[in-house]
């Protein structure tokens, strides 16, 4: 993983809890295990197949320590013989892989080179790439619905903040500012709201992205955390009713 998008994951995890990105694994580690099973099987879940070559039998749990947390999965079992998940086995890079992939999908979309990484990763025990690319489709529309969604209730305190990682444009590798808001609503319950990507941190920019949580939503802000940028403070200033604390 590049230093550029570990700087990211630190920016969403300082930011909230973690529990999208630990949802997203989650997600993901289901839809793998649903593959390779499959291929043991001879038949996807829940469907009838002559070529099938054994029956499911239940599930059994079992934590897996990630970088976003302990996610709890629940690990199919066979009739005959026995399943375990290869992106469990020592020495493989399927979780490391697994997070560069979602944490991607927030900046530019799954690259194909991201793709590759994962099946690599997984060791491609009985999975093709084409399943591998449908996954990160099924990650790609699931990141986007999040940070689309309708923004409810009111959110007394925002934080806003930046960093800089690299991305592809045009075909080339350019430096992108990755900007990003963190509410508290009145439960005290923290959510990352939203999240864009820019050349630079011009006021412009801020300007849009704000308005843009204010069509999704955003209202009862108070507060507003954030650093001493002008271009922040220039867009705060002009669309929210709120004060402003460094």
């Amino acid at each position: 993983m590049t230093d550029e998008m570990m700087a990211l994951r630190a920016l969403v995890e300082k930011a909230s809890d973690a529990d999208f990105l630990r949802d997203m694994i989650a997600f993901a580690a289901e839809r793998m295990m649903e593959i390779e099973v499959g291929a043991l099987t001879g038949a996807p879940l829940g469907q009838k197949s002559r070529d099938r070559l054994v029956q499911r039998n239940g599930y059994r749990d079992r934590d897996w320590q990630t970088r976003a947390g302990s996610v709890e999965l629940h690990i199919p079992k066979l009739r005959k013989g026995s399943y375990f998940p290869s992106f469990l086995e020592p020495r493989r890079m399927a979780e490391k892989a697994l997070t560069a992939v979602i944490q991607e999908a927030y900046i530019q979309g799954v690259s194909t080179r991201s793709v590759d990484d994962l099946v690599k990763a997984m060791g491609a025990t009985g999975v093709s790439k084409s399943q591998v690319s449908r996954l990160c489709e099924e990650i790609d529309a699931r990141v986007k619905a999040f940070l689309e969604r309708p923004l409810e209730g009111d959110w007394p305190y925002v934080w806003l903040d930046a960093t800089y990682v690299k991305a592809r444009r045009n075909h080339r590798i350019v430096s992108v500012a990755v900007i990003i808001a963190v509410g508290v609503n009145g439960d005290g319950r923290r959510e990352v709201l939203g999240m864009d990507i820019g050349h630079s941190e011009a006021e412009t920019f801020w300007t849009e992205f704000l308005r843009k949580l204010r069509r999704r939503g955003l209202r009862g802000v108070k507060l507003v955390i954030s650093d001493a940028h002008e271009g922040i403070k220039a867009a705060v200033a002009k669309l929210m009713n709120a004060t402003w604390q460094r």
